[in-house]
């Protein structure tokens, strides 16, 4: 969808949000729109893994990917996420196959400050973006 497509179809759904009055209610087909269908399990992995929950964020990353994602900064954070439980479960090849394949996804891709710093994963996403 272009992208002045997709402006106009948010516009339309917003306006008809208001219209209807139901503005305040969730708009999980909006996201999946602009996401995709994985975009929920995205997000639960995301707070799996600050939770520390790593074998319920893996699985949530997978079905992300299993259910698809529309954005390529989604992609790569999923597979950015998978790279960095590889990592602490000490699966060295995993983590930087999964680092390879964000990479894939988005080559200009960068680790936050907070996660480039990380003494496990750190070296290995520049040891990874380096041969790239």
């Amino acid at each position: 969808m272009s992208a002045l497509r997709q402006a106009l179809f948010i516009l339309a759904l917003v306006l008809g949000a208001l219209l209807c009055g139901c503005a305040g209610q969730p708009t999980e087909r909006l996201t999946e729109i602009l996401h995709g269908k994985g975009a929920p399990a995205l997000s639960e992995g995301i707070r799996e893994f600050e939770e520390g929950r790593y074998a319920e964020a893996a699985r949530s990353f997978n079905a992300a990917l299993e259910r698809g994602l529309s954005a390529t900064a989604d992609l790569a954070r999923a597979h950015k996420y998978l790279a960095f439980i590889h990592c602490v479960s000490n699966r060295a090849a995993l983590c930087r196959q999964e680092f390879l394949r964000a990479l894939e996804v988005q080559p200009g891709m960068e680790l936050e400050p907070s996660e480039a710093g990380h003494p496990t994963w750190g070296p290995v996403f520049r040891s990874v973006k380096a041969q790239r």
